[in-house]
């Protein structure tokens, strides 16, 4: 499958957008060539600032744009937003409910050889936990660029989490991202396999590992974590047993929203392939394997719920 880069998707994206809607604006905290942020600035200077290192300052010029009027996207490393300004996000952005979107790059593990100081690992459980936000974490660079449409044009606080290795494309072309829905990208009956993010893909070949050992997996992608789509996600636990995928903690994130839905609608075994801990530095696909994060412990997990389930 052709590999794509979610970063440049998002810094394309805004140039049209900004060619559309002169009220869009685009904040960065001096990581405008790596958040791809720096094409925005140059198509559209009097409409981009940098704030330099001081992720709560742009988050507080954020909200006074969006409170003049303004639809201001404010970007970062996954690592800083929410981790660095999570009081200035949950004050002056969720409290009043104010147009900020805020799209971050680097999430997860991996970013690379920089190591666990700069590996977003928290950022959805801390972005969740503040009501009225819109959390998104785009599965492949077309769903990207409709999620990023999606949030200029509705209004409320949104937080767009995307990764820093090109990936994948697992949607085709016709693919129509809705906000707040799961999309079905493999139907089956045995066993459903919620994923996000960089792990959707190997959800995918997964599937169809297992497949050649009779067991049949629906794949989900649940790239909406805010809206939850609680009516697919019970769907899901029809097939009598789910395994979540994430590249993020295991506590707060998809692993825990669907597990609150379904102890809530309709229990059935779960397993969570997600990380335990803090990780280190190292390439990406190295560190992917090391800590657990790969298709064959998706397998690994669906053949152990599977068991579990009966």
């Amino acid at each position: 499958m052709a590999e794509v880069s979610l970063r440049e998707t998002y810094g394309q994206t805004l140039v049209a957008l900004g060619q559309e809607n002169p009220n869009i604006v685009v904040l960065d905290a001096d990581l405008c060539p790596s958040t791809m942020t720096q094409s925005f600035a140059e198509a559209f200077p009097g409409r981009s600032f940098n704030l330099g290192v001081a992720e709560q300052n742009m988050i507080g010029i954020a909200a006074g744009l969006a409170a003049s009027g303004k639809t201001p996207f404010a970007s970062t490393f996954a690592v800083f937003a929410p981790g660095r300004c999570f009081d200035q996000i949950r004050v002056s952005i969720a409290q009043p409910r104010l147009d900020v979107k805020i799209v971050t790059t680097h999430g997860g593990i991996s970013i690379g050889e920089d190591g666990a100081s700069h590996q977003a690992i928290e950022d959805l459980s801390l972005i969740c936990s503040l009501p009225g936000f819109t959390v998104i974490v785009p599965a492949d660079a077309i769903e990207t660029a409709q999620a990023v449409r999606t949030a200029a044009t509705t209004p409320g606080p949104f937080y767009i989490r995307l990764c820093r290795p090109k990936l994948p494309l697992v949607n085709k072309d016709d693919y129509k991202f809705e906000l707040g829905r799961a999309a079905t990208l493999r139907p089956g009956q045995d066993v459903a396999i919620i994923a996000i993010g960089i792990m959707v893909a190997p959800a995918l070949e997964a599937a169809g590992e297992l497949s050649r050992e009779g067991i049949d997996c629906r794949v989900l992608n649940m790239s909406t974590l805010k809206p939850t789509d609680e009516a697919t996600i019970i769907q899901a636990a029809g097939t009598g047993a789910i395994v979540t995928a994430e590249e993020h903690l295991e506590h707060g994130g998809l692993g825990s929203l669907v597990a609150q839905v379904v102890a809530k609608n309709r229990p059935v075994p779960m397993e969570f392939v997600a990380l335990k801990r803090y990780a280190e530095s190292g390439k990406p696909k190295e560190l992917l394997k090391k800590y657990g994060l790969t298709a064959s412990d998706i397998s690994a997990a669906v053949r152990k719920v599977v068991t579990r389930k009966g």
